[in-house]
């Protein structure tokens, strides 16, 4: 949080629910001023309780106004957007803050004496932004929300289309347990959800339907529906027809629903993957016009893409928002819990995961990309992979993603492109 004059700050907390918020505002001496008082969580509403801490500040001697609500989902985003864009609040310089759930849980577990009451949780939210102890950065505004909307959603179809791949894959084995159990070098297509394994999956009725099949019937069947661009099609054929025989038999009665499933999953599988060409235009297209230069900075480290880029972005915001690489860490959720005692030291101290979730995916995902570009992270990766028993790879990578945290913070604050000759500390 900003340094601010606390004795001079109205601190107000929000508890967001889908019909209505309920408001608390105090000043530093814990003093109610507007007391649990609810409010419709709709344009109406947001304009009474803009009304309400109007009349409060005016009425007193306060230069700044700090608002916290909980991240509950879509439900706060209205009136976080609403009140930090306010041209009435405006005077009061008012910072809107997103707090995580679980962070004002644990202090209000701090209390002894707080009634069993919904309502007390917007003194509890407002409580916490008097003591300090919110670490977040401000509300953005709709800038960064029109692209973090588009990222968000991005993840979520691709989400999507691995849980409907991996759905699909119970279906492949039951109905063609042979082709199933394929990897690598020794399966036939480069694209396993391709139009020419679709193809056979679903325009055969049973892996005994291939087995039968002439090996001259087949390879012309792979030409066609690959369009001839499978180099070794007789080889295809080949060892389709060994995975048919391999698998297991079913009774006829399960094939036609087997096979319905399977061309459904395809179907649902098409749909997604246009619509991530879709929204990856509309993606480019919004981070270009609202921060190009950040962007290409991004892009220019090895391994980033225009996925990592505007993902990070989005989430990030400006970089000039925070002090340091540790707040981005911190805000990420990328940061660790010491377990020590005496001359004991755990070697597994899991990650405090308080942070931005959607951050810290793209972080540790980009982390594993440069690994695989940058000699310096992949020697890093390495050294850290050794160093312990369990966990190797999730800890590498997440110390890795941290030591990228510095070089990102690095190179968007001094607003310079990558360069394998800078060091990185």
């Amino acid at each position: 949080m900003k340094k601010l004059d606390y004795l001079s700050t109205l601190f107000v907390g929000i508890d967001i629910g889908a019909r209505q918020n309920v408001v608390s505002a105090i000043n530093f001496d814990q003093e109610f001023l507007i007391k649990m008082e609810p409010v419709p969580n709709t344009q109406f509403g947001a304009e009474q309780l803009e009304s309400m801490l109007v009349k409060v500040l005016e009425k007193n001697t306060f230069k700044t106004v700090i608002i916290g609500l909980e991240s509950t989902s879509f439900y706060g985003v209205h009136i976080a957007n609403f009140l930090s864009s306010s041209e009435r609040l405006m005077p009061y310089k008012p910072y809107v803050y997103c707090l995580n759930p679980k962070e004002v849980a644990n202090y209000k577990d701090s209390f002894n004496s707080l009634d069993k009451n919904d309502s007390i949780d917007s003194f509890v939210i407002a409580d916490f932004a008097r003591v300090g102890r919110i670490h977040t950065e401000p509300w953005r505004g709709s800038q960064y929300l029109a692209l973090q909307r588009l990222t968000r959603h991005r993840l979520h179809i691709v989400e999507c289309l691995t849980r409907e791949k991996t759905y699909m894959l119970s279906n492949v084995f039951l109905k063609f347990s042979g082709f199933a159990l394929l990897q690598g070098d020794d399966h036939p297509f480069s694209d396993k959800y391709g139009a020419t394994a679709s193809s056979i999956l679903t325009d055969f009725l049973s892996s005994e339907d291939i087995a039968n099949t002439s090996i001259e019937d087949l390879v012309d069947f792979v030409n066609k529906k690959s369009r001839k661009r499978i180099s070794n099609p007789q080889m295809t054929a080949e060892i389709l027809q060994q995975a048919a025989r391999n698998s297991y038999r079913l009774d006829k009665c399960l094939y036609e629903p087997l096979t319905t499933s399977i061309a459904c999953s395809f179907n649902c599988i098409q749909a997604f993957e246009k619509e991530l060409k879709a929204i990856n235009k509309a993606i480019e297209k919004a981070v270009m016009g609202m921060n190009p230069v950040e962007y290409q900075i991004l892009m220019s480290i090895p391994g980033f893409g225009p996925v990592y880029s505007s993902g990070i972005l989005s989430e990030l915001g400006s970089v000039h928002a925070f002090p340091n690489n540790n707040a981005i860490a911190k805000y990420a959720g990328i940061v660790w819990k010491e377990n020590q005692s005496g001359g004991f030291k755990a070697e597994n101290t899991p990650m405090n995961k308080a942070g931005n979730r959607y951050l810290r995916y793209y972080l540790i995902e980009a982390a594993g990309s440069i690994v695989r570009y940058i000699p310096e992270y992949q020697e890093f990766y390495q050294k850290k992979f050794a160093e312990v028993t369990t966990h190797q790879h999730k800890r590498a990578l997440a110390l890795t993603s941290r030591k990228l945290i510095r070089l990102i913070f690095g190179l968007l604050a001094k607003n310079q492109l990558y360069s394998s000759n800078r060091v990185d500390k």
